[in-house]
């Protein structure tokens, strides 16, 4: 039996058992313990009764199975586009990676804070589940957020990758074929009781994407808007910093929020722009916090172009200046 089941019996038993105390409570004669037994067995029954109906439609989104169908994209043998990969895949060994590299064999801990679940990274290299998986299936996992059986895939930013090119997927597809084979078995995904009843209030996102149903082509990779704009979309800058990269949204269970770039940026040059991630210290001095801004990992992912790419992009956008809170 799932540790999840075993936390959703958490609610379903004292609810049976409450909800028999309150009938029972409705068959005492003497009016005065009555109404006491009445009022406290039937609040915790229907505080128990709300937990379970949220409980269910928690398991039945973690059991669902999705539409997508599965992507025709196939792994790419190219030495460049997997090396290509490879040095951005740094970005997904915050998560997926034992040791914070490009070798992605699994988390070494859960990603996300025990009191709302236990869920590691799975191991990704030719060692884990993914042998299994067809090149379509792990295409479809990376930018529509399911597995290979169309369940949803909690934690995973599918949405930051839905808008990925099928040549950058293709690529990715191919590192992660190319990865020698490493046995790091992950723990089973276990959600505690609030995870399970935020999840079952919608509270969750579950990351499951809108089906890809035509190509997508990025733009070419160069100094230029364009492509600026692509790899904002697609390496997690608005997971943070906003969709309208206007800072993000404090408190929740989601990344930390980030500051506003469209205001923060203008106040630099190109130069400053990429000594901050080369270095992680600001052009003010101020030192980045590498928890909260992974620079190290986008350093070792994004070349100079790259990053002259994104200045010049987020550098183009309008000054959005939102009220404080």
């Amino acid at each position: 039996m799932s540790q999840t089941i075993l936390t959703f019996l958490m609610f379903l038993i004292p609810f049976l058992i409450f909800a028999v105390l309150l009938f029972l409570a409705l068959r005492i004669r003497r009016p005065p313990l009555k109404w006491i037994g009445v009022v406290v067995a039937g609040l915790l029954t229907l505080v128990f009764g709300v937990a379970t109906v949220l409980g269910v439609i928690a398991i039945a989104k973690l059991n669902s199975t999705q539409p997508n169908p599965v992507s025709n994209i196939k792994a790419s043998t190219s030495p460049q586009d997997i090396a290509r990969a490879q040095r951005l895949a740094i970005l997904c060994g915050d998560c997926h990676s034992s040791n914070g590299t490009a070798v992605l064999d699994g988390s070494k801990e859960s990603t996300i804070p025990d009191m709302l679940a236990t869920i590691y990274a799975p191991n990704l290299t030719p060692g884990g589940d993914l042998k299994n998986w067809s090149d379509g299936q792990i295409a479809r996992a990376i930018r529509e957020g399911v597995d290979d059986e169309g369940k949803p895939l909690f934690i995973m930013p599918s949405e930051a990758f839905h808008s990925m090119s099928d040549a950058d997927v293709a690529a990715f597809v191919g590192y992660l074929r190319s990865m020698p084979a490493v046995n790091h078995d992950t723990p089973p995904k276990a959600i505690a009781p609030l995870g399970l009843l935020l999840l079952g209030a919608g509270q969750v996102p579950s990351a499951v994407q809108p089906p890809i149903t035509q190509p997508i082509v990025g733009a070419p990779e160069g100094v230029t808007l364009e492509y600026g704009k692509y790899l904002t979309d697609t390496v997690g800058c608005r997971d943070c910093h906003g969709a309208d990269l206007a800072g993000g949204t404090p408190g929740g269970n989601g990344p930390p929020p980030g500051p506003n770039l469209t205001v923060l940026v203008p106040k630099w040059s190109e130069a400053d722009f990429i000594k901050t991630i080369r270095t992680g210290t600001d052009p003010t001095g101020h030192t980045l916090d590498p928890e909260q801004m992974p620079w190290k990992s986008y350093s070792t992912a994004l070349t100079d172009d790259n990053l002259r790419a994104l200045y010049m992009y987020i550098h183009s956008l309008p000054p959005i200046v939102k009220p404080a809170p």
